[in-house]
C-alpha cells in the first residue's frame, strides 16, 4: 500500500447521503403514531447518527417498554418511504468512481444496522464501490461477538480492510472519537447534521465544504505522513 492509496473509511447518514426527512419523518411518524411527543426539527436532526435506539430514548423521550414499537414502526416508513427521500450529496459520486479508479480502498463504517446500510447504499447505486460495508447489529443491539458502537464499527472496517492507517469521513462527533480511539485522523464534513463547532470540539483534524476540499485535505495528511516516514528513515530509525 502506498501513501496515496491509504484507505478511507466513510460514515453513511450525513456524510454519504443526504436523509432528506427520510429519517426525521419516519420518527416523527412512529412517535405520533403511538401518542408519544414528537421533538422539535432541531431535536429531530440531531438523532441522525448517533445510535437510533440511544437517540429514541435519550433526545426523544421514548419509554423504555416502547422502544421496540417505535423502531418497528419506523423501519416499516424508512424502507417504504424513508430510503427514497433521500439524495447523495454533491460530488460524492464522483470522489468515490475517482477512489476506485486510482485504487484507494474505501469504505463504510455505520451505526445504522448494516443490512440496512447496504440497502441504502444500493438504492443509490454506489454500494459496488465499496470493499467493505459495516454497520451495527440488525436490532441495533451491542450484540456479543459483534462490533460495538462507532469505535467497534470502525475497527471492524480496519480489520476488512487489513490495515490500521486509514482516514474516517464523517459529520458527527461519534464520527470523530470512533476513528481517534482507532488511531486515525477523522476530517469532518459540514454539510451533515453537526452542530457547530461539534466537529472541532471533537478533535477532528479538519472541516471541509466541499468534496474538492475534502480531497485535497485527504491528499494534504498524506503528505505530511509522507515527510514523517521519509524523516524516520534518514534517522535511521524504526
Amino acid at each position: 500500500m502506498t501513501l496515496s492509496t491509504v484507505p478511507v473509511i466513510f460514515d453513511l447518514d450525513g456524510t454519504l447521503v443526504d436523509p432528506a426527512g427520510g429519517i426525521t419523518d419516519g420518527i416523527a411518524s412512529a412517535l405520533g403514531e403511538l401518542g408519544i411527543p414528537v421533538p422539535g426539527q432541531d431535536l429531530l436532526d440531531a438523532m441522525i447518527g448517533p445510535k437510533l435506539s440511544d437517540s429514541l430514548l435519550t433526545v426523544a423521550g421514548v419509554p423504555a417498554r416502547q422502544l421496540d414499537e417505535v423502531i418497528r414502526i419506523y423501519r416499516q416508513y424508512y424502507l417504504a418511504r424513508g430510503i427514497a427521500q433521500g439524495r447523495l450529496y454533491p460530488g460524492i459520486r464522483t470522489l468515490l468512481e475517482d477512489f476506485v479508479a486510482a485504487g484507494r480502498p474505501i469504505a463504510v463504517a455505520t451505526q445504522k444496522p448494516e443490512g440496512l446500510a447496504r440497502t441504502v447504499l444500493e438504492h443509490h447505486g454506489i454500494d459496488g464501490l465499496f470493499g467493505f460495508i459495516r454497520g451495527s447489529a440488525a436490532d441495533e443491539s451491542l450484540a456479543a461477538g459483534g462490533p460495538v458502537g462507532k469505535t467497534g464499527i470502525i475497527a471492524a472496517a480496519l480489520s476488512d480492510l487489513g490495515t490500521q492507517h486509514a482516514v474516517m469521513i464523517g459529520d458527527r462527533a461519534q464520527d470523530v472519537a470512533g476513528a481517534i480511539a482507532n488511531g486515525l485522523d477523522c476530517i469532518g464534513v459540514s454539510w451533515g447534521f453537526a452542530r457547530d463547532g461539534e466537529l472541532q470540539e471533537a478533535g477532528a483534524v479538519a472541516v471541509v465544504n466541499s468534496t474538492d476540499a475534502l480531497l485535497l485535505t485527504i491528499g494534504r495528511l498524506e503528505s505530511v505522513r509522507a515527510a514523517a516516514m521519509s524523516e524516520v528513515q534518514n534517522d535511521g530509525t524504526v
